[in-house]
C-alpha cells in the first residue's frame, strides 16, 4: 500500500516509524548536550580557522561510535579562498545491499556574532525550550539533527529493520565563503557520490530552489591631491558615488523582474561595503566598492555579469582621469530541482506534516547555500532540517540567535523516518 505521494505506508514500516520516533525522543537530552559541545566552539568565518570545530565534531561523533574521515584542504587552496583551516568530516554508514547513497551535509561554520547579545554567544545556554548561540540555528542544529537521525537508523537496523542502502554526513565548514572548500571539494574530488541529497535548513519547509549569489569587488582609482587644491587630482570617490547611484538605480529597476518559483520573488543588489580615502583633507586616490547581486533561477549569471560590469565601466568613463578595475570573489548558481528530487519532497513532506501537524510546503528561497553544489554535480537535493519557519524567528545572523529545541527533536525524528523509507528494503 501507498500513500498519494508513493510513500509506503505498511505496517512494519509504520512500526519502524514509531521505533525511530520513540528512538529520537528518548535521546533527546543526550542530542542537546551534543548541539551544546558543537555551538561552543567558535567557528567564525572570517577569519575562518574551523580546523579545531571539525577535530571536537569529530571527537563527538566517535563517542558515538561513528568512523569519520577527516578531509582536510591544502593551505594552497585555502590561501587564495581567504580562509585560514578546513578539515571537512564524513561518516559513512553502510546498511544492507543495493538501495541508494543519500548525503546529508551541515555546515558548521557560522558569520562573526557581531554586537548586541543578551547571552554569551558560544555558552549553548538554555532558556524556555530554547538554546542561545550563534550558528546554533544556522547550522549546527542540523549536524545535531542529522547525527542523531542516523543514530536512530542505526538502532532500528539492530531492532530487525530491513534497510538497504547508505547514510553519508558530510559536516563541512566553509558555506559562510561559498562552499567550494567543503561541498564542491568533497564532490570535484571524487571523495564523495551520493544519489541523493539533504542540506541543512528548517522545519516548517521543504526548499527544492533558492537564489545564485553574484559579488563583485569594484575598485575606482582616481590621484590623490591636496585638499586646498582638489582640481589637481582625480577624485576616486566623486567617480564612486556615480557608480553607486547607477547600481541603485539598477537595483530599483531589479524590482519589476520576478520569478515563477514560489517562494522566491525578485533579483536584488545591495552595496554592502565601502572604504578608500586617505585622510579628511586628502583627494581620495582610491574607493572599494563590495556589491552582492542575488539572482533569481531563471537568470543566467553570465549575463548579469556581463551586464554589471558594462554598467559600472561605462560610468567610470565619464570622469575622465578615472579608472575602475572590477574583481570577482563569488559566483555562486542557483540551485535548481532536479529530476530525482520528488522522492525526497514526499519522504519528508509525509513525516514532517505527521510529526508537525501543520501543512509543510516545497518552496524555493531567496538566499543562497552550498546545496547547490550537490545539483551542479547531478545530485538532486532539498533542504529540510532543524528550525523555525523563518530566517528571522531564529535570529538567524543576528544577535541571541536560537533555536527552538523540540523543532530539533521533531526535525530529526523526520529525517529519521524519511530516510528509512528511502532505504526500506
Amino acid at each position: 500500500m501507498t500513500d498519494p505521494r508513493g510513500t509506503s505506508t505498511t505496517a512494519g514500516s509504520d512500526a519502524i516509524h514509531a521505533a525511530l520516533v520513540a528512538h529520537v525522543d528518548a535521546h533527546h537530552a543526550r542530542q542537546v548536550a551534543f548541539l551544546r559541545e558543537i555551538v561552543r566552539v567558535p567557528s567564525d568565518t572570517p577569519p575562518g580557522d574551523n580546523a579545531p570545530a571539525a577535530a571536537r565534531a569529530a571527537e563527538l561523533l566517535e563517542g558515538l561510535g561513528f568512523a569519520v574521515e577527516r578531509h582536510p584542504v591544502p593551505a594552497s587552496f585555502l590561501r587564495d579562498y581567504g580562509m585560514a583551516s578546513v578539515v571537512n568530516l564524513i561518516v559513512r554508514q553502510r546498511f544492507g545491499d543495493g538501495g541508494p547513497t543519500i548525503a546529508l551535509n551541515a555546515h558548521g561554520d557560522v558569520v562573526p556574532p557581531g554586537e548586541g547579545w543578551t547571552r554569551p554567544p558560544y555558552e549553548g545556554v538554555v532558556e524556555e525550550g530554547r538554546m542561545y548561540a550563534r550558528g546554533v540555528a544556522v547550522s549546527k542544529s542540523d549536524i545535531a539533527s542529522y547525527t542523531f537521525a542516523l543514530e536512530a537508523l542505526r538502532a532500528a537496523e539492530r531492532g530487525g529493520a530491513k534497510l538497504c542502502g547508505t547514510v553519508e554526513l558530510h559536516f563541512t565548514y566553509d558555506e559562510e565563503f561559498g562552499g567550494l572548500a567543503g561541498p564542491g571539494w568533497l564532490l570535484s574530488h571524487s571523495l564523495t557520490k551520493p544519489d541523493y541529497a539533504i542540506a541543512a535548513s528548517f522545519s516548517y519547509a521543504i526548499v527544492t530552489a533558492h537564489n545564485g549569489c553574484l559579488q563583485l569587488e569594484v575598485t575606482v582609482h582616481g590621484k590623490a591631491a591636496h585638499g586646498s587644491m582638489p582640481k589637481t587630482g582625480v577624485d576616486a570617490l566623486r567617480a564612486a558615488t556615480a557608480i553607486l547611484d547607477g547600481l541603485y538605480a539598477e537595483a530599483d529597476r531589479l524590482d519589476a523582474v520576478k520569478s515563477k518559483v514560489p517562494g522566491i520573488d525578485s533579483p536584488t543588489l545591495v552595496v554592502g561595503r565601502i572604504e578608500g580615502g586617505i585622510n579628511t583633507n586628502v583627494v581620495p586616490d582610491r574607493v572599494v566598492l563590495k556589491l552582492d547581486r542575488r539572482m533569481i533561477p531563471e537568470e543566467s549569471p553570465d549575463r548579469v555579469e556581463e551586464a554589471l560590469r558594462a554598467r559600472i565601466e561605462a560610468i567610470a568613463r565619464a570622469h575622465p582621469g578615472v579608472r575602475v578595475d572590477v574583481r570577482r570573489p563569488l559566483l555562486a548558481r542557483a540551485l535548481e530541482p532536479r529530476p530525482g528530487h520528488e522522492r525526497l519532497v514526499g519522504a519528508l513532506r509525509r513525516h514532517a506534516e505527521r510529526l508537525f501537524g501543520v501543512p509543510i510546503p516545497a518552496v524555493g528561497v531567496p538566499l543562497y547555500a552550498d546545496a547547490r553544489l550537490y545539483g551542479e554535480h547531478g545530485v538532486p537535493i532539498v533542504m529540510y532540517g532543524a528550525g523555525p519557519r523563518t530566517i528571522l524567528e531564529a535570529n538567524a545572523k543576528r544577535a541571541d540567535e536560537n533555536l527552538v529545541l523540540d523543532d530539533l527533536r521533531r526535525a530529526t525524528a523526520v529525517v529519521a523516518c524519511a530516510l528509512a523509507d528511502l532505504l526500506s528494503a
